[in-house]
């Protein structure tokens, strides 16, 4: 691997206009299965629901094999198989208002290559300064990991047991028609959330695997279904083990103070994503 021609990626910059439009907001709402009032210009969007804008829009040619775009663009050309969303740290510095004309400015922070217990991995670290009518509203780092895929004998990772201690809680099981609207709101043309031959013959999953934000935005619908008036301040979630459509998951929360703990948990209750909201006080 030429790493020392992934780090002349740091510090690449890209900016990409959008308006945050109505109809993904209504959209996402029916997903997740909420009853929300019809969206209406100068409501303000929910936390994390500002991936729903700033779409990656590739012509079918432009596309690798995976159905991601093909490396070497914004992101630097890491030669691995398997790419994941491994995490976030968000703040939410002022609300974006429906109808607004948003802008985000993304920033290259980091490339890190570490050997981990299966082999090779390497961490890029996005920065992305979202604005609404010329407003900073968002502060996100976002983190990819690239990896090979598993080979036969590798040892499975030890699980961690999620928290038993939580005092919300809800039950879902992520089925292939919601990970396919999910997507399609997203326009995420991954090809691990919807094509059960590929996601099992190509990069050896067991299944369709639920998309890692649509797990961190889960989990901060359980603080809005919970604290709907709350004002989320800072989030931020971790990835630790995948989980697949068609399986029961849990997602979990403990308030302490303004501070919630969130996790997600497997059909086995071991731990799939942690996070932590902090709401304003």
């Amino acid at each position: 691997m030429d790493f020392d021609g992934l780090k002349a990626w740091v510090g690449r910059r890209m900016s990409v206009d959008d308006v945050a439009s109505l109809p993904p907001v209504a959209s996402l709402s029916a997903t997740l299965d909420r009853a929300d009032p019809q969206p209406k210009p100068g409501d303000a969007l929910p936390p994390l629901w500002h991936w729903l804008y700033f779409l990656e829009a590739k012509p079918a040619s432009e596309l690798g094999p995976d159905g991601h775009p093909k490396r070497g663009g914004f992101l630097p050309p890491v030669p691995l198989p398997r790419r994941m969303w491994a995490g976030s740290r968000l703040s939410f510095q002022k609300p974006i208002p429906l109808g607004a004309a948003i802008r985000r400015d993304s920033e290259i922070l980091k490339v890190e290559v570490k050997e981990g217990r299966t082999g090779t991995l390497v961490f890029v670290t996005v920065k992305h300064l979202i604005r609404a009518n010329d407003t900073l509203a968002v502060d996100e780092e976002h983190d990819i990991v690239y990896r090979n895929a598993p080979n036969p004998g590798d040892p499975a990772p030890q699980p961690k047991p999620a928290p038993a201690d939580g005092s919300w809680s809800r039950g879902l099981v992520p089925d292939p028609v919601l990970l396919f609207r999910y997507s399609a709101l997203t326009f995420n043309g991954h090809r691990i959330h919807y094509d059960h031959p590929y996601v099992t013959e190509v990069e050896g999953y067991p299944g369709l695997v639920v998309h890692g934000p649509l797990q961190a935005t889960l989990m901060l619908d359980l603080v809005r279904r919970q604290r709907p008036e709350a004002k989320v301040q800072r989030f931020s979630f971790r990835a630790l083990s995948p989980v697949f459509a068609d399986r029961k998951i849990t997602v979990g929360g403990r308030p302490e103070g303004s501070r919630i703990a969130l996790w997600v948990a497997n059909d086995a209750g071991n731990l799939a994503m942690d996070g932590e909201a902090v709401l304003e006080a």
